[in-house]
């Protein structure tokens, strides 16, 4: 591919860059989900397809192969074999986590350097989305709205009072040609109590924030370089040695000095204070695959009884039960008589729990990590 800088064509559709960060180890996913194979190289919907290659495919009526990956250099192999269309100019490798402020900001960084009129939309890999129509529908009136000088998010129409994600509240609607359904971003809010979700889905006012960002780069680097300067410079000096012989010395320089912060905090937040800020909200399904009841939830893998089965070959009895069991070995299960359990059968790790507690996995990542058993994470 061609590396020079180019003149912004004049639709913002073929303005748009699509980023994927594949990164995160999902712990609440253990054992299923580890450091050496994270949830993004998995297939957890009984698809036939992971959530990185699934995410990929979805966006690819969109940017066409115009797309960056950033994932952790040790699963650089992995992300080769499941999208082989990746060229190695569009693969950026972290070699530690720096959270989601470093991984956006390079990409945006990158981008432009090639083109400063790039608007870049980034999309997590460890989501799942349907229907994709609906989906690329919101997209699309974000890279307008994103043309139209704004840092756009889109939120999720809530569907309960979830406590486990952060909210947006929206205000004015826009006029935006190709938008019409953008709307001011008044605020970013942290995840509340129940109490307070409820009255958010109540209002109206509010949707989940997924965490999904929709930019010119230009913009978005402006309020990276106010807010945070030091991590701006750094991710500009990666940038200029991209796409040049110098890229492996200045990023093994230069990227374990980045200070660690969220995109939240760093751009969308400030930038919601400056006016800067807009938001689509997304009519699709989302869930972000937290925990086994997720995995149990969104399931269109075959069920035996009311357990839902994950795992090529499987041998699984069940009478009476209910839940989820998960397994990468021949080994039978029988389940008899018991009601919402997660099962995760591994060939080092076994995990036992129920629907209900499926979001303390991470503690027992934890005091696993603590123990020193960190051959099984």
């Amino acid at each position: 591919m061609s590396t020079d800088k180019v003149t912004s064509p004049a639709s913002p559709l073929d303005r748009f860059y699509a980023v994927i960060p594949a990164g995160g180890v999902g712990t609440r996913l253990w054992p299923l989900s580890r450091a050496a194979a994270p949830k993004f190289l998995h297939d957890l919907t009984g698809s036939g397809s992971t959530l990185l290659r699934a995410t990929y495919d979805r966006l690819q009526p969109l940017a066409g192969t115009r797309m960056l990956v950033v994932t952790g250099k040790a699963h650089r192999d992995a992300v080769c074999r499941q999208l082989p269309e990746v060229q190695d100019a569009d693969l950026v490798l972290e070699s530690e986590p720096k959270d989601s402020a470093a991984a956006i900001g390079l990409a945006a960084a990158i981008l432009h350097e090639r083109d400063p009129g790039t608007i870049m939309g980034s999309f997590a890999a460890d989501q799942v989305i349907s229907p994709d129509r609906l989906f690329q529908e919101a997209v699309r009136e974000a890279i307008h709205t994103a043309a139209a000088g704004k840092i756009v998010t889109i939120g999720i129409k809530p569907t309960h009072p979830s406590t486990g994600f952060g909210y947006i509240r929206s205000g004015q609607q826009l006029r935006v040609e190709g938008a019409p359904s953008a709307q001011d971003v008044v605020e970013f809010v942290e995840k509340p109590d129940e109490v307070v979700a409820q009255q958010y889905v109540d209002s109206g006012n509010y949707v989940w924030n997924a965490g999904m960002f929709v930019a010119p780069v230009a913009l978005l680097l402006k309020h990276l370089e106010a807010n945070q300067p030091e991590l701006f410079q750094g991710l500009q000096e990666i940038a200029r040695a991209w796409d040049t012989p110098e890229r492996d010395e200045v990023t093994a320089r230069v990227w374990p000095t980045l200070p660690k912060i969220a995109i939240d905090y760093a751009v969308a937040e400030p930038a919601a204070e400056a006016g800067d800020v807009a938001v689509v909200p997304g009519t699709f399904r989302w869930d972000d695959v937290g925990d086994f009841a997720s995995v149990g939830r969104l399931n269109s893998a075959k069920e035996v009884d009311a357990v839902t089965v994950l795992g090529e070959g499987a041998r699984v009895f069940t009478e009476n039960s209910s839940g989820v069991v998960v397994t990468d070995t021949k080994r039978v299960i029988a389940l008899i008589g018991i009601e919402d359990v997660v099962i995760v059968d591994t060939p080092d790790a076994l995990l036992v729990t129920t629907m209900a507690n499926s979001q303390r996995v991470k503690a027992a990542v934890d005091a696993l990590k603590a123990s020193g058993d960190t051959d099984v994470l």
